[in-house]
């Protein structure tokens, strides 16, 4: 079963190229993307392994990491991209 999630990310663009992406609510996230079509793939497989993690540990997940109901409408933010580059 998938789940939804809802978290505030910062991509911060590196000198070589890429981003190295964090979540100010859970210091756990980190990972890279080199494009921004990356980001939500690498982003979920970080997710992943951090709630795996808090599983292993049998540590609670904090409440950010509540799955969203996915049957109420659904507030995001997305990134769009708009012309050349």
């Amino acid at each position: 079963m998938q789940n939804i999630y809802r978290l505030p990310l910062v991509l911060e663009p590196q000198p070589e190229g890429g981003y190295t992406i964090t979540c100010p609510l859970l210091p756990e996230l980190i990972t890279e993307a080199d494009t921004l079509d990356e980001v939500p793939t690498n982003v979920s497989d970080a997710l992943a392994a951090v709630i795996e993690s808090y599983e292993d540990t049998k540590q609670p997940l904090p409440e950010i990491l509540k799955p969203l109901n996915p049957k109420s409408p659904l507030w995001t933010e997305t990134l769009v991209i708009v012309g050349a580059a």
